[in-house]
C-alpha cells in the first residue's frame, strides 16, 4: 500500500524559504499526479500546487511556490520562497484519484503532514 511522507517543514522568518519533500513507500510515486495542500488552524484545507508527470500547476501562490518532481529520487518537492506569516499551516501531499485537482476530495492517499511556521 502506498504511504506518503512529507518532510522539510519548520520555523522560518518572513521572507525566508523552505523546500518540502514528499516521498513514498510501497509504490512508485512517479505514476501518480501529486498535489500539495495546506491547512491552517480553523481553516479548510486548500490546494497549493499539483504536478502530473512533469507538468505542474500552482494555485494562488504562483510566483512564490514551485512544485517539481525528481523522478530518479521518486520525490516531489514544494519550493516555497518569500514566505509570509499567512503561509503558516500544516502542509500535506496527496495522490490524485479523480475529479478536480484543486479539490481535496479528489485525492486518495495522504501523508501525515509537515508543519510550516512563518514568524519573526
Amino acid at each position: 500500500q502506498l504511504q506518503l511522507v512529507e518532510s522539510g517543514g519548520g520555523l522560518v522568518q518572513p521572507g525566508g524559504s523552505l523546500r518540502l519533500s514528499c516521498a513514498a513507500s510501497g509504490e512508485n510515486l512517479n505514476e501518480y499526479t501529486i498535489g500539495w495542500f495546506r491547512q491552517a488552524p480553523g481553516k479548510e484545507r486548500e490546494g497549493v500546487a499539483c504536478i502530473s508527470g512533469d507538468t505542474s500547476d500552482a494555485a494562488a501562490v504562483t510566483g512564490r511556490f514551485t512544485i517539481a518532481r525528481d523522478s530518479a529520487k521518486d520525490t516531489v518537492y514544494l519550493q516555497m520562497n518569500s514566505l509570509k506569516p499567512e503561509d503558516t499551516a500544516v502542509y500535506y501531499c496527496a495522490t490524485h484519484l479523480s475529479g478536480p485537482m484543486s479539490s481535496s476530495s479528489s485525492y486518495g492517499y495522504w501523508g501525515q503532514g509537515t508543519q510550516v511556521t512563518v514568524s519573526s
